[in-house]
């Protein structure tokens, strides 16, 4: 025993329990490895939260209104409405009796913007004591119509219609009769067939349009004038 205790010429010492060291560093070890791999093989293992705390901020304090002390030369006012609420009937009635009535209208004459205005005024009705003035507007003046010879001498610009090529083709001829407002400046306003072949029509009416008038003066002033406008269509 004193020589397995010494210290031999190698230097180191001599024990029977190294086997036991080294199980013992590995049943610790398996232990340890057991304890990591086990909360990450299987999260069910791990407690759970059960309960969570909830931090809320405490109320703040409100604060009644004080009542203000009423002025010493304050008047009171009362309602003038007495038992105005609503009140259930203290008996309930077996039988409902309808009452037919007809409406009487209070007799003060026929109603009418002269009643209503004449008379003298009250304090009810302010307006009373105004006649009502009637507006009456002046009719328009109907426009003079001109003969087309002359408006023919006031004429400054005419343009010549394009004859119509269907019409061409179709031998069509005639003369179509226009209606017209020469305007003050004396353009030409308001244009519209009065007669005339329909396929001759728009040409004219194209034409017509772009016609200039000197102004018809009445009593040295321009007016409009109704006048009526003859196109000519033949074939060379």
């Amino acid at each position: 025993m004193f020589e397995d205790s010494t210290f031999e010429s190698m230097g180191t010492i001599r024990t029977r329990s190294r086997g036991w060291m080294l199980a013992t560093l590995a049943l610790n070890g398996s232990i340890l490895l057991a304890l990591i791999l086990i909360p990450l093989i299987y999260p069910q293992a791990l407690p759970r939260i059960t309960s969570i705390i909830l931090m809320e901020a405490p109320a703040l304090p409100v604060q009644e209104p004080k009542p203000q002390p009423r002025p010493a030369n304050a008047t009171v006012v009362h309602p003038q409405t007495q038992d105005a609420g609503i009140h259930a009937p203290s008996v309930i009635p077996k039988y409902i009796t309808y009452v037919k009535t007809q409406e009487v209208i209070a007799s003060g004459g026929p109603i009418s913007l002269d009643n209503g205005w004449g008379g003298p005024a009250s304090p009810d009705n302010p307006f009373r004591g105004q006649r009502a003035v009637p507006i009456v507007q002046p009719p328009p003046k109907p426009r003079p119509h001109v003969s087309s010879g002359v408006m023919a001498g006031l004429r400054v610009n005419s343009v010549t219609p394009v004859y119509p090529p269907i019409a061409r083709a179709s031998r069509t001829e005639g003369t179509v009769v226009l209606q017209a407002t020469i305007s003050r400046n004396g353009t030409i306003e308001n244009l519209r067939v009065a007669s005339g072949s329909p396929l001759l029509q728009q040409a004219a009416l194209d034409a017509v349009a772009q016609w200039r008038y000197k102004p018809y003066l009445l009593d040295g002033q321009p007016v409009e004038v109704e006048t009526t406008v003859e196109v000519q269509f033949k074939l060379n």
